[in-house]
């Protein structure tokens, strides 16, 4: 069992073994009606990070570990303004889709008597989440180079900051009744935000559903409280009047129950939740080559103007296409290439001949010609044409560029377990994002020599 992942997201708090949160938190439980398996219990002893939830006998999959019902999740619908919050739903619309939610915690929070607050006790203490958005920038660019994540906590603030003064102050400026000064706060919504990218949930569209908006986020009382494993243990099922966590390996007697918050790479469970998985536990781990990245790799190897002019030629085309945009990554993954359709579309058009782009761009790309040789399964790439594996492997070794240290030196402080435990929580973190991400980029470099 990996018990050296980390969820840090609730790192923050307090490490006194203080009983009364957890007591306080079960006693609630059975008011609202959430079930418990006498097998299981909450708690911070043999966890990976602040609570979490342990065995306390053997389970067996299948076995049902918690059943939560549907009127104890905290969300727009369940909460006590839900129905000012449906009248002004349209006022409330955000790209990110959570004000509604954020609202529903903000008065919550702050309200003498809401049913949560035993849950909200359970909660890690917001001035000490470790999400990047809450490192200072230098930290953030300095131990996170090229792994992407800079660029997505600014993107992050931005909207935070424009939804919170454009939405949600006013909102709350509106009604003074339902949120006290204290609660009216940029830097308390940005925690809020960060809480609910760690600890809320979404739940699934039915197939039939696909066409409608993905449903709002839920806080999921007992279920939040489970650390997350890319090799889990446990899975949560939706049915019509509850949420189940159904334990799907055998959990041996103290041995923690884990969730997964999904297929997540790294880079994006550090961005999300403030922790990554140690190499090599998380089998879900990619790293990306960005798409300008190929086309500046591919100007490279032009000598004229004329060629240079024929590539943005290809590469307009690739764009009115949808195989390429300015901001786009080409995503690859230990066993695959997630983005495998854009990268060998891509790799082609920049790859064939001046005649044969003209004759395939007249023709709109012939329609799907995909062939076998040219699929871009990882073992299937030592097999590429050459031109194909000489533009991906130059492109590797740009992207390679834009980190401030090389593999050997993260190699280095990986081995030397002294020096590596000498290294802040965030330097482990962040070095175990970029270990996976050059990993998989040195793979490529083998398999495209």
């Amino acid at each position: 069992m990996a018990t050296q992942a980390k969820r840090r997201r609730v790192a923050g708090l307090a490490d006194s073994e203080d009983p009364a949160p957890v007591a306080g938190f079960l006693s609630w439980c059975r008011r609202v009606g959430l079930e418990l398996s006498p097998k299981v219990a909450v708690s911070r002893q043999g966890t990976v990070a602040g609570y979490g939830m342990v065995a306390r006998e053997s389970v067996q999959p299948g076995e049902l570990l918690f059943a939560v019902p549907r009127a104890a999740l905290l969300s727009q619908h369940t909460c006590s303004i839900s129905g000012l919050l449906e009248r002004e739903r349209g006022a409330l619309q955000s790209q990110s889709g959570w004000v509604p939610l954020l609202l529903a915690l903000l008065h919550e929070l702050q309200a003498p008597a809401s049913p949560w607050s035993p849950y909200f006790a359970l909660w890690p203490e917001l001035g000490r989440l470790e999400h990047p958005m809450f490192w200072p920038e230098e930290e953030r660019r300095r131990l996170l180079q090229g792994t992407g994540v800079p660029e997505a906590v600014e993107k992050d603030l931005a909207s935070i900051r424009s939804e919170y003064y454009s939405i949600v102050l006013p909102f709350m400026e509106a009604h003074p009744d339902l949120f006290s000064p204290r609660v009216r706060s940029l830097e308390l919504y940005r925690q809020l935000v960060a809480l609910v990218m760690a600890y809320s949930f979404q739940e699934p569209l039915e197939e039939e559903e696909d066409e409608k908006e993905p449903n709002s986020p839920l806080m999921v009382p007992a279920a939040d409280v489970l650390n997350h494993l890319a090799n889990h243990n446990a899975n949560l099922e939706y049915s019509p009047n509850c949420l189940r966590m159904v334990a799907t390996q055998p959990i041996p007697k103290g041995h923690e129950i884990f969730n997964t918050y999904g297929q997540m790479a790294n880079w994006q469970l550090i961005h999300m939740y403030g922790f990554a998985e140690p190499y090599p536990d998380n089998t879900d781990d990619t790293a990306d080559i960005q798409m300008v990245t190929v086309r500046e790799a591919a100007l490279q190897g032009t000598k004229v103007e004329a060629e240079r002019l024929l590539l943005y030629e290809r590469w307009d085309f690739l764009c009115k296409l949808e195989m390429v945009g300015e901001e786009g990554a080409f995503v690859i993954g230990w066993e695959e290439v997630l983005t495998e359709e854009e990268l060998a579309m891509t790799l082609k058009v920049l790859c064939m001949p001046a005649e044969e782009f003209r004759e395939f761009k007249d023709q709109d790309g012939w329609g799907d010609d995909k062939r076998e040789e040219d699929s871009l399964t990882i073992t299937n790439i030592p097999k590429l044409k050459a031109s194909w594996r000489q533009l991906l492997r130059d492109s590797v070794l740009l992207t390679l560029q834009t980190y401030a240290t090389d593999l050997k030196a993260e190699q280095d402080l990986l081995s030397n377990k002294e020096v590596y435990a000498t290294l802040s929580w965030r330097e482990q973190q962040a070095l175990q994002v970029r270990y996976g991400q050059k990993m998989i980029l040195h793979q490529l470099l083998e398999l495209t020599n």
